[in-house]
């Protein structure tokens, strides 16, 4: 795979995840796919296979979100080398708790024959949980 076609794979993914757009969410991800998310939060660790990182993974995260009110993202730099991509993105929300959320991402993806088989995202999980998951 060209570092080219990785870059498309990763931002057709992103571009998926701002339309909403499930299929296409789900066809981003090899079937063995695995998502790696630091910190003690209730989408850390490790969430291994595409339907426990859509259904787990994505699923957990979107649920401490308003969904009343702007959801959004936008990739702001992505770099490239062969099967590896690194984005840099900005996401912003109101969580559930009606606090605001902001948060600089870093994800680095590991792209096989056109899916996605890995990703490693770091984040400011303190600023995670003080906007989407702590009592005030």
């Amino acid at each position: 795979m060209t570092t080219t076609d990785a870059r498309q794979v990763v931002l057709r993914y992103f571009d998926a995840l701002a339309a909403g757009n499930q299929e296409a969410i789900r066809d981003s991800w090899d079937a063995d796919g695995t998502c790696w998310y630091g910190g003690d939060l209730p989408i850390s660790g490790t969430w291994q296979g595409r339907e426990q990182v859509i259904d787990g993974f994505l699923a957990t995260a979107f649920a401490h979100l308003d969904g009343e009110k702007e959801i959004g993202l936008k990739v702001t730099n992505v770099f490239g080398e062969g099967e590896q991509v690194l984005v840099e993105w900005d996401s912003w929300a109101t969580g559930r708790t009606g606090r605001p959320y902001f948060e600089k991402n870093i994800g680095v993806f590991v792209v096989r024959d056109g899916r996605i088989h890995a990703m490693r995202e770091y984040a400011d999980t303190q600023h995670w949980e003080r906007a989407l998951v702590a009592p005030e």
